[in-house]
């Protein structure tokens, strides 16, 4: 059993910047084999991937409309991973859950991760 826990929301202007924060607990958590994700979900919307980070190799994946602005990392002495959220826009606004699962291949398909966090709230506004 694992279980996450984000913190680090909030309200933020256009522009501005949030640094999400995800801890892991539970003995069944894989350094080896476990990839951690961001995912969100606005109101009236389908959840969408934001970001993923394999925990042995650090090998990082963003979606398209992240890149260049949002920038995942994981802390392995603490088993947390940060998702650092720059040049804010409004469509990021959303609720924002973090999520691990064991060899997972296709790190942007939600169905692939097995646990999930409660979600913390993003708001950017304009």
């Amino acid at each position: 059993q694992v279980r996450l826990v984000e913190s680090g929301g909030g309200l933020v202007q256009v522009g501005g910047s949030l640094s999400l924060n995800c801890e892991v607990f539970g003995r069944t958590f894989n350094r080896y084999r476990n990839t951690v994700g961001w995912f969100r979900q606005a109101p009236g919307k389908e959840r969408e991937f934001v970001a993923a980070i394999t925990w042995y190799s650090g090998t990082t994946t963003y979606a398209d409309s992240v890149k260049g602005r949002f920038t995942i990392s994981r802390d392995n002495s603490k088993l947390t991973v940060d998702l650092q959220m720059n040049s804010l826009k409004p469509e990021d606004t959303a609720i924002y859950f973090c999520a691990t699962g064991r060899n997972i291949v296709s790190t942007m398909v939600d169905s692939e991760y097995d646990y999930w966090g409660q979600g913390t709230q993003v708001t950017v506004s304009s």
